[in-house]
């Protein structure tokens, strides 16, 4: 069970992007990263993504111990925007493009099956011409629809500034769903004391420890090894391990091979981490491959880079 991983720190998330849709890309990710050795995959709330990443987990042959997490979100949550480009304002200075770290944009056009709402375009627009915009989730369509694909957690991306539309909508989940549930914030809505009573809050609605707390410290921004990329996860993570709450505690959002160290060197000691950025990120040119799954030379290399980062990860985090 997902719950035993939790309890003995041997949880490493791969975090395919809660925005991915490119169903052909989720199964390399998940075929490559089981093989690694990764044991949790977050991915969007999509029916045929969920399918793609069950694909994956049989290319991989390994039965035991591979559990899906489904990501939901909220409207301000920027794991659920996709970029929009104002072509009347467009300069066709190709920056989007050049900065897009999913090569979603081409021809000056966004690509929504790989956008995942980083919002780096955005940021490099010189004539502000490209917006986020929110694809609102309906629950009621949704949560059935991925509950009936047989997962074995939903995420909850609980980033906004409306704490009553949270928690409703953190009901809503849980009151048709009894599997483990994970809440993902970070600091960016809310000072800290008004975080973790919210999130305290949440907890208190569930059985101790069938709650996941995803402790985000900058989403999407895990592009670079360094300690100062990691250095918001670990101090949000620190902060609900000081709350002592009745949960289980991750570590995501900028995380990276010095995570698991840099939180040793603060006393803090999280059940799991995620890795969505940076791990994409090291095996980028295989994720490019057409035949990477049917080429095991390839598929070998791709899996060496990847293991190496789950196993600094969960072998940092197992040796307390």
């Amino acid at each position: 069970m997902i719950e035993d991983l939790l309890k003995n720190r041997n949880c490493f998330k791969l975090v395919c992007g809660a925005g991915n849709e490119d169903v052909a890309e989720i199964e390399k990710l998940v075929t490559i990263y089981s093989l690694a050795g990764a044991n949790f995959f977050d991915v969007c709330a999509k029916k045929e993504v969920i399918k793609a990443a069950k694909k994956g987990l049989l290319n991989a042959g390994i039965k035991n111990d591979r559990y899906i997490c489904v990501s939901v979100g909220i409207e301000g949550d920027p794991h659920i925007t996709k970029a929009k480009i104002d072509k009347e304002k467009c300069l066709k200075c190709g920056a989007c493009a050049k900065t897009c770290p999913r090569e979603a944009i081409d021809n000056f056009a966004v690509n929504e099956t790989r956008c995942i709402g980083c919002s780096q375009c955005e940021k490099v627009c010189p004539a502000n011409a490209i917006k986020m915009e929110t694809k609102v989730q309906n629950y009621n369509e949704i949560l059935p629809e991925i509950i009936s694909q047989g997962i074995d957690c939903i995420e909850f991306h609980a980033i906004s500034k409306n704490e009553y539309e949270v928690v409703e909508k953190w009901k809503q989940i849980n009151s048709v769903f009894d599997g483990l549930t994970c809440i993902s914030v970070d600091r960016s809505t809310s000072g800290d004391k008004d975080l973790v009573e919210l999130v305290k809050k949440m907890v208190e609605m569930k059985k101790p420890y069938s709650t996941l707390i995803q402790a985000d410290g900058v989403a999407m921004s895990g592009n670079d090894d360094e300690f100062s990329t990691t250095l918001q996860a670990v101090a949000t993570a620190q902060m609900f391990q000081k709350a002592n709450l009745n949960a289980y505690i991750m570590v995501s959002g900028g995380t990276n091979t010095r995570t698991i160290e840099l939180a040793k060197l603060c006393n803090v000691n999280p059940h799991a981490i995620a890795v969505g950025s940076y791990a994409r990120k090291i095996i980028k040119e295989y994720l490019l491959m057409d035949d990477i799954l049917e080429n095991q030379e390839k598929l070998y290399k791709a899996v060496k880079i990847a293991k190496n980062l789950v196993e600094i990860s969960l072998e940092n985090m197992i040796n307390d």
